[in-house]
């Protein structure tokens, strides 16, 4: 798997894997990242792509401070199942 890319031009993180890509659409604005939906394509499903991706995203928002807003049903569960980091979220 590759890093982190943040495509600021379509606001989503996105995360390359066997040469398909996971990204997490997302909303920044004052402090707060709101992540609005994680999406894995089929071939990377079940491979823990969508789970390293959010590890990542978490790192980005802990660098920099930010709280996180999960709207996706995903990135909630995700993060608050997570002891790393659900401390994260507002």
């Amino acid at each position: 798997m590759s890093e982190l890319r943040d495509n600021v031009a379509d606001s989503q993180y996105e995360l390359e894997a066997n040469g398909e890509t996971a990204f997490a659409r997302y909303r920044k604005q004052d402090g707060v990242l709101t992540i609005l939906w994680v999406e894995a394509p089929p071939a990377l499903r079940g491979t823990g792509a969508a789970g390293k991706l959010m590890s990542l995203v978490a790192e980005e928002a802990r660098r920099n401070s930010w709280r996180v807003v999960p709207v996706c049903g995903y990135a909630a569960g995700w993060l608050r199942g997570s002891k790393q980091y659900r401390d994260l979220v507002v």
